[in-house]
């Protein structure tokens, strides 16, 4: 019994000790303003309602945050989808731009020569290299198309129609090895041989022979043409210009380079003439007989 009573606390200290931890919250909210359960509660209480008020906060800026990446994944993909839209017209415009712009040549051309009544046609196909020295058009016998008529394109001579199918002709153009025209000197009507060489595609040129060397000055840029003796093309139509231009060997001729007409690179629209120059021939052998 003893033992027991030495180990309880003499109700006069808890009283003592009340007192000072009163006096102690009393100091407190003297000093602070604060009462003391206020105190307690701003270590204890308000970080812990801060530290959920900056979780709510967090919550609720990351769930507006994925309704703005949601919202601006749609905006995105609506701009890309008008920005495909426009890159598609905007390619056709190019397209009919470009369409437009060998149009107006085709029909400068056909204006040039204009006493020819001319179809015009697509070409469809090549030989598959390169270079347009032969290929095929949309246009055959169901449409006037026959042998021998003369192809312009560019600024002028493009080949010979040389097979002709119901809706289809192949041309030979006038840069082929097999192409041989009897061209002459615009300014100086000097006649010489124009022959294709496939070779000198590559420069852009063709090459021409057995042009007289006579008093006759002929310089670089001079016009080429087709003569009045060429057996199979019309009088007149623009072959290209002289790029280079020597005496030969025998000093009694000259040959060169001419820079074609056509870009034989790209030929897409092509102008047939529906009369042969045997046509002409045989119309002007009738005239004389009547």
């Amino acid at each position: 019994m003893k033992i027991e009573n030495q180990n309880r606390i003499p109700s006069k200290y808890i009283l003592l000790i009340l007192i000072v931890i009163c006096g102690i919250l009393l100091g407190v909210e003297k000093f602070s303003g604060r009462g003391p359960l206020r105190l307690i509660g701003s270590y204890t209480v308000v970080p812990m309602q801060n530290g959920i008020s900056s979780i709510g906060r967090w919550m609720g800026d990351l769930t507006d945050n994925f309704k703005t990446l949601d919202e601006l994944k749609k905006e995105n993909e609506a701009l890309q989808s008008r920005l495909d839209e426009i890159t598609i017209d905007n390619t056709r415009l190019r397209q009919e731009q470009y369409e437009l712009e060998r149009l107006q040549e085709l029909y400068k051309l056909d204006q040039n020569y204009a006493d020819y009544e001319k179809v015009g046609a697509h070409v469809i196909a090549n030989n598959g290299t390169n270079w347009f020295n032969s290929f095929t058009i949309d246009k055959g016998s169901n449409d006037g198309i026959r042998e021998d008529m003369n192809v312009l394109a560019g600024s002028g001579l493009a080949g010979i129609v040389t097979e002709v199918g119901p809706a289809y002709a192949q041309v030979r153009a006038v840069i082929d090895d097999e192409s041989n025209i009897s061209g002459m000197v615009l300014s100086t009507s000097d006649l010489c041989m124009v022959r294709g060489d496939l070779k000198l595609m590559s420069d852009g040129r063709i090459r021409f022979e057995k042009l007289p060397n006579n008093d006759n000055k002929i310089d670089v840029g001079e016009q080429v043409v087709t003569s009045h003796i060429s057996s199979k093309f019309l009088q007149g139509i623009f072959i290209g210009y002289i790029s280079e231009i020597e005496v030969d060997s025998n000093n009694l001729t000259r040959s060169g380079y001419i820079t074609p007409a056509v870009d034989f690179s790209n030929l897409q629209e092509v102008l047939v003439i529906t009369s042969t120059k045997q046509d002409l021939v045989n119309g002007s052998k009738e005239g004389k007989e009547e």
